[in-house]
């Protein structure tokens, strides 16, 4: 697969993934931790139909994704659910500045763990990223660690995990990774749902919850899959930062939430240092794929 189309398939995802904060406010009552169980719930079939359609097994893509898979699934649902005690633990803002470490330890895990070779321009762009991301929350940012602070940063860590694991065995079918995640992230917060003694939260928000798991997670981490045989991981991560980009956006169009200056000033910057990322990779050779390993 070619630089561009990676990064369409990429851009397509985070596209995607931006939705969710806007179908998140049609949630009437469930917790967060209900929400993630039951979008993982609308994950699961998806990906696993997707997968049974390409290959006609799902025996054979789980051998063939290894342990790179099982890393990679593991990753995603610690991204998951670091993501969401981070939300319930410290400031929105808090934890989306954090989340934006994500294409830095991407491209550090890239560099040293695969070899993949990480241009200056797209240092520059991660840099100038979190700046914009900065100026979108900074009103919003609260001084001192914790628990929340922590989440986060794994979360980050996770995403940054399971982009690296897609990298890793670029001839293994990277949906399997995706799958794996929503099996794991079922599992890890089934105990919480059950401890909350509320296991069915009705049809309306179990309805909203596994159609944004199956529709903008499901076939966003599809496409984000696909289009990681052909982009390498720092620049993989980097252009997931467009959800940051365009989730007020949604929810202003929609809902009339007003955009702070901060987020306009900011979402402009996030923007340029994705443009200039993509404008110096069309000057650039192809970066080489990552040997295949276990």
């Amino acid at each position: 697969m070619s630089y561009s189309t990676g990064m369409i398939l990429a851009c397509l995802a985070a596209l995607l993934w931006s939705l969710m904060a806007l179908g998140l406010r049609y949630i009437e009552a469930a917790s967060v931790w209900e929400i993630l169980f039951w979008r993982s719930l609308g994950v699961i079939p998806v990906v696993a139909g997707l997968i049974l359609w390409t290959h006609g097994s799902l025996v054979r893509p789980i051998r063939m994704a290894g342990r790179a898979g099982l890393v990679g699934g593991l990753a995603l649902a610690i991204s998951f659910c670091g993501a969401v005690y981070a939300i319930q633990s410290t400031t929105v803002a808090n934890a989306v500045f954090l989340y934006s470490a994500a294409p830095f330890l991407a491209a550090l895990l890239g560099r040293f763990v695969l070899g993949e070779a990480v241009r200056p321009a797209t240092w520059a762009a991660i840099a100038l990223a979190s700046v914009g991301v900065f100026v979108m929350v900074r009103d919003g940012l609260a001084l001192g660690a914790g628990p929340g602070t922590i989440a986060a940063l794994v979360s980050a860590v996770g995403f940054a995990g399971m982009t690296l694991a897609m990298r890793a065995r670029p001839e293994a079918e990277a949906a399997v990774i995706v799958l794996l995640g929503a099996l794991f992230n079922a599992m890890l917060t089934f105990p919480v749902v059950l401890a909350g003694g509320r296991f069915w939260i009705g049809l309306h928000d179990a309805a909203i919850a596994m159609t944004l798991g199956a529709v903008i997670l499901g076939i966003g981490l599809g496409l984000y899959s696909r289009g990681s045989r052909g982009v390498p991981a720092a620049d993989l991560a980097l252009v997931s930062m467009l959800e940051v980009l365009l989730a007020p956006v949604w929810v202003w169009l929609v809902l009339g939430e007003t955009a702070t200056q901060g987020t306009l000033l900011g979402g402009a910057i996030l923007l340029a240092a994705l443009a200039f990322n993509a404008l110096a990779a069309t000057r650039a050779p192809s970066s080489p794929s990552p040997a295949a390993g276990g």
